[in-house]
């Protein structure tokens, strides 16, 4: 398979043109400047260029994982001293760099050699910090970026031998200019836009709204998160060398703080989430910051002097993100690209492929999900206490009990998001025991949660394409938004396809979080109150709905549900928990009429009243 043909598979093909546009909107005044302008305005330009690459390998790991990175400029850093040591004439090494090894101090090497070595140096850098923080909860992962900052910026100053410490880094060749900034540039924006519509951004984006439903949907987010770290990162390193080969001076200092708060200052006002967002931050925060270094040295307003004011370019800097922040935390373009502005009729439509009907994995470990003699406690507290159930394929089944039974509490035990106490599960003869969610969904267990828990910030069709995605690895992104098409039209809700998620009624969201749940091809299905908060007629769809998909599918479904009415309509058997234990088991006529699960929902004294009546 070519390359080309490899590429079209794993991005959207209607991404190319935005990629395109936004690429030549960037290009073009610069190759005007670079023509026409004058040096200070060429430096300018080059300058603004090396910024928006340094912005958008932040925006390729933040904007899709949702975590704010303050660590990338350690990556620029490292770009940034490596390259440069490596161009260095041997001359001059040799003064300033007394311990570098002596065939280092022998060897100069060209731009795009040393930068690819710089790059070596980050990725390596990326996969030892990166294993470490994409596991953390995105507030834990973000203080941790800083700390790789501070670690970085450390080890160059007191490697002063190696680096030139504190002191700056002089006669470093002046490699780097506009043409090839701009060249560069335009290949940042591509790449960093496309990734972004990519399978691989899309499982990402996905993890970002909602780590856990991601993972339920068969995602490995710790993954898709060191994908991105690492892609950042060599964006990241990649402009920490061009930057150091457009000054050809610079120190550790120059990569600490103010640079990390200028470039985070880009990132927010434009759109953390949008690639569009990215660039149009670092057009209005280079504009600001040249205005106020101007104004820093005094001015005059209206006949009075403003004298010299020192810090005015932070104190700007920090007013426009306030400015930001205060009207909405998704900046200027939010999670808009610029696609979105263009009249439709310019727009490439994407041709979705049609798709035959999901099926259920053939191999699926076998036909029973059971689960024997399973406990979880939290301390003292036991929420599920010995519980043993099992659903067949085609079945359904019904899971009821008091509020505080531990109905969620089993879900979340064969799902995977609670670890259990003791018991074990397992579909046919394979054990889920100790697997992570994202494992369990691989293997055939789709769910929904107690709360909605779609990807709000996604459209719709990307909620189900995202699923998908993981599921069916190897397809490309339009032939799985084909799939995922067909699978909103077997819902009933194709007309929602290009909506918001977040900005659905109620119901609707219900109706798209089945359709989610239902596109990575589970054989067995977990729902937890799917039809709260709906209405009559919702519940109706929905209950047609789960009983054409048991009948065409051959899911086991086990449902967890406060609607008495469709517990008893729905399933073919009823498994009654009451303070963590389970007290009966039997068809709904036979629930109906247990004096035990009476006692449970009304109180011994009014269940025996109940039966007198009777």
């Amino acid at each position: 398979m070519s390359f080309g043909s490899t590429l079209s598979r794993a991005i959207a093909v209607d991404a190319v043109p935005g990629a395109a546009l936004l690429a030549g909107l960037v290009a073009l005044p610069c190759l005007v400047i670079a023509l026409t302008g004058s040096g200070a305005l060429v430096l300018t330009a080059t300058n603004f260029l090396v910024m928006l690459i340094a912005v958008l390998g932040i925006s390729l790991f933040s904007g899709n994982s949702g975590i704010i990175s303050f660590g990338n400029v350690a990556f620029m850093a490292i770009g940034a001293q490596v390259s440069a040591t490596l161009t260095l004439p041997p001359a001059i090494k040799t003064a300033n760099l007394p311990l570098l090894p002596v065939f280092l101090q022998s060897i100069q090497l060209d731009f795009w050699s040393a930068t690819a070595a710089a790059l070596i140096v980050v990725i390596i850098v990326a996969l030892a910090s990166g294993l470490a923080l994409v596991r953390m909860s995105p507030t834990s992962a973000s203080i941790a970026t800083l700390g790789l900052l501070i670690i970085v910026n450390s080890i160059i100053v007191g490697a002063q031998g190696f680096t030139r410490g504190s002191q700056a880094m002089y006669g470093v060749p002046k490699l780097v200019g506009l043409p090839m900034a701009v060249g560069l540039a335009v290949v940042a924006i591509i790449a960093t836009r496309l990734y972004r519509d990519s399978v691989t951004g899309i499982r990402l984006r996905a993890g970002r709204d909602n780590d856990a439903a991601a993972r339920a949907c068969g995602i490995d987010v710790p993954a898709e998160r060191l994908r991105a770290w690492v892609a950042g990162a060599i964006l990241s390193g990649l402009a920490g060398a061009m930057f150091a080969h457009m000054l050809t001076v610079f120190s550790a200092k120059s990569f600490y703080f103010d640079l990390t708060f200028s470039i985070i200052a880009m990132m927010v006002v434009g759109g953390m989430a949008s690639v569009t967002g990215a660039v149009s931050g670092a057009v209005v925060i280079t504009v600001l910051i040249e205005i106020l270094r101007r104004l820093e040295n005094g001015f005059s307003l209206g006949g009075l002097q403003v004298p010299q004011i020192f810090g005015l370019t932070q104190v700007g800097l920090s007013v426009a993100i306030l400015v930001i922040l205060y009207g909405g935390q998704t900046g200027l373009l939010g999670f808009r690209e610029i696609d979105s502005f263009l009249p439709k009729s310019w727009r490439r439509q994407r041709a979705l492929p049609a798709a035959a009907s999901a099926q259920a994995r053939a191999d699926d470990g076998g036909d029973v999900l059971s689960v024997q003699k399973l406990t979880k406690s939290y301390g003292g507290l036991v929420a599920v206490s010995d519980v043993s159930l099992s659903v067949r394929r085609g079945e359904i089944v019904g899971l009821i009990g008091p509020n505080g039974s531990g109905k969620t509490t089993l879900l979340g035990c064969i799902a995977g998001t609670h670890a259990a106490t003791s018991g074990d599960i397992r579909i046919g003869t394979l054990s889920l025991n100790g697997l992570a969610p994202h494992a369990i969904a691989r293997l055939g267990i789709g769910r929904t949660f107690q709360t909605v828990r779609l990807f709000a910030n996604m459209t719709v069709l990307e909620n189900v394409t995202a699923a998908l995605a993981d599921a069916e690895r190897g397809s490309g992104l339009d032939a799985l938004a084909g799939r995922a098409m067909d699978l909103l039209a077997e819902m009933g809700i194709a007309e929602l396809s290009g909506h918001i998620a977040g900005t659905l009624a109620y119901g609707q969201q219900r109706r798209v979080e089945i359709a989610r749940a239902v596109a990575v091809s589970p054989a067995f299905l977990l729902l937890d109150e799917p039809t709260a908060g709906m209405n009559d007629v919702e519940t109706g769809v929905i209950l047609a709905t789960l009983k054409r998909l048991v009948a065409e599918r051959n899911i086991g479904l086990l449902i967890v549900d406060h609607d008495m009415k469709l517990i008893m309509s729905l399933c073919d058997r009823i498994v009654v928990l009451n303070k963590g234990a389970l007290i009966a088991e039997g068809s709904p006529d036979e629930i109906q009429g247990n004096k035990n699960v009476q006692e449970a929902y009304l109180g011994r004294r009014h269940a025996r009243l109940a039966g007198n009546q009777a």
